[in-house]
């Protein structure tokens, strides 16, 4: 951790004192299985608060264990009550079913390129480009993903950077070319910052 924090550090000045009001961070990591994207699906557009309960009723729902046969054993309306739009429950009900078929290999993400990754992920209804880099980021660890469409991510860097307006992919891809081959750690920092009143 202390090579990539001082490289952040000496590129970006506005980071790194980020970094020096925030400290050592430490990620809470999951591990790269099926439950870990049903559990970034229930988080797609939603506050953090909120996503945590309707993840806790849907995992108390599935009998404690989210798996593609526990989500496939509730009835939509099982899941409905659980907080789950039609819409992400449709998702997660696609991701266990192309998971059992063999669609979706979760043992084989690991050996793959973050693009690799992404197109085997995307396959899956409602899985886009943003729940895949989650995926990359927090599961399979990856040190340089840039999920430039993340609110959050653009929300800090318009407060931090002091900007008019929330930046776009282009503008955050420039900004980000400091940060490069630990662009994951600069997000987990930038969204710490959003916790941080000023």
């Amino acid at each position: 951790m202390r090579k990539p924090l001082r490289h952040l550090k000496a590129n970006d000045p506005v980071l790194a004192a980020i970094i020096e009001r925030i400290g050592t961070l430490t990620p809470a990591y999951r591990e790269p299985t099926f439950e870990s994207l049903a559990r970034a699906i229930v988080y797609q557009q939603l506050s953090g608060k909120v996503a945590r309960v309707i993840y806790g009723r849907m995992e108390s729902a599935a009998g404690g264990n989210v798996t593609p046969d526990a989500i496939l054993a509730l009835s939509e309306e099982q899941m409905r009550a659980c907080g789950l739009s039609r819409q992400k429950l449709s998702y997660i009900r696609d991701l266990a079913g192309k998971t059992l078929s063999g669609e979706v290999k979760f043992e084989v993400l690991p050996a793959m390129s973050d693009e690799e990754v992404i197109e085997h992920l995307t396959r899956v209804k409602g899985i886009g480009i943003w729940s895949a880099q989650m995926f990359l980021m927090f599961a399979l660890r990856r040190p340089n993903v840039m999920p430039v469409g993340d609110l959050g991510i653009r929300s800090a860097i318009q407060k931090a950077y002091r900007k008019r307006k929330l930046p776009n992919p282009k503008e955050i891809l420039k900004l980000a070319r400091n940060w490069r081959p630990y662009c994951t750690l600069a997000c987990y920092y930038l969204w710490r910052s959003l916790e941080i009143e000023d």
